[in-house]
């Protein structure tokens, strides 16, 4: 299933899911008054018995909407934990390389560039700021303290279950679906202080800083996660092309990584890390004001925002 949070025009939220096409949907919280349909965590937590359940909502299709009557939110508002991680060599590779353009000199070939052997071993990771949370359609607002705005092209997950000591041969399992993250980033502030060994912090956290969407698609959708492309386009112009099959770490590595001695929940949300490519920072140019970027994973949708300088 594609599964969708959305606003009716009267201001209610409800979930539901696409029907073929991806026109219209189905309005799982006006079909029944099930408490796991009251909204996507909910329906996380009750899987597998509700998404069985959904899926014969589904099929039942009692209350359908066009898609064009409602609005899309964020599909998951506030997810339980985010996390995102670097698992693309050749974006680390590339954007290490433009670092220059930041005023920070270095290596500029990016085959020169060298990484830290805990990228080769480890799935490294920070923790988001789960509150700042947009989706498509809603637009992302640059922060007053950055001049460098720039999108980020990620591929991600969200558990369906959690645990602690996940093994990597079970942590398929683990995942309810995958979907589209676009980890807006103020370049110049990112780069500053993580010249001080911390961070990122004020480089990802602002209001509307994380945007993902348009709908994660079930597991069950997307039978081989690691052959999907990735596009990027900024005003209708594709400004690059990437495979999710070009992450190092996987997120069966990422899930066994992270809930080492540490207990990981349903509704949890895990970011790939940008695909090569799939930056500003690596083609050297950043955002305008009025901007639209448009970010597509087969599968799963288009995310679209389009950019504000107040």
């Amino acid at each position: 299933m594609k599964l969708v949070t959305f606003d009716l025009p009267g201001g209610a939220r409800h979930i539901g899911a696409l029907l073929p096409g991806e026109q219209r949907l189905v309005d799982f919280t006006a079909s029944s008054d099930e408490p796991a349909f009251r909204d996507m965590l909910s329906l996380i937590d009750g899987s597998p018995a509700a998404l069985e359940l959904a899926r014969a909502v589904l099929s039942q299709a009692k209350v359908m909407r066009e898609l064009r009557a409602v609005k899309l939110a964020a599909p998951l508002p506030e997810p339980r934990q985010m996390r995102d991680f670097l698992c693309f060599e050749k974006h680390f590779r590339q954007s290490r390389a433009n670092c220059h353009l930041l005023g920070i000199e270095g290596e500029t070939d990016p085959a020169k560039v060298q990484l830290p052997q805990v990228w080769y071993d480890d799935p490294i990771y920070y923790k988001c700021n789960r509150f700042s949370v947009v989706g498509t359609g809603a637009d992302v607002v640059k922060p007053s303290y950055s001049q460098m705005l720039d999108y980020e092209l990620e591929f991600a997950a969200i558990t369906g279950r959690g645990g602690k000591n996940i093994r990597r041969e079970d942590a398929r399992s683990h995942i309810f679906g995958y979907l589209i993250f676009n980890d807006i980033s103020a370049r110049d502030a990112q780069l500053r202080e993580m010249s001080g060994t911390l961070g990122p912090a004020k480089g990802k956290d602002f209001d509307t800083g994380n945007v993902f969407g348009p709908w994660p698609a079930t597991a069950d959708e997307i039978p081989d996660p690691y052959d999907l492309t990735m596009v990027a386009r900024v005003n209708g112009i594709e400004q690059s092309r990437g495979s999710s099959g070009e992450m190092r770490h996987r997120f069966e590595d990422i899930l066994a990584h992270a809930s080492r001695d540490e207990t990981l929940h349903a509704g949890e949300f895990f970011g790939s890390g940008t695909v090569g490519g799939g930056c500003g920072l690596e083609l050297g140019k950043f955002l305008r004001d009025g901007d639209v970027v448009e970010l597509e994973i087969t599968g799963l949708g288009v995310l679209t925002n389009r950019i504000v300088f107040p």
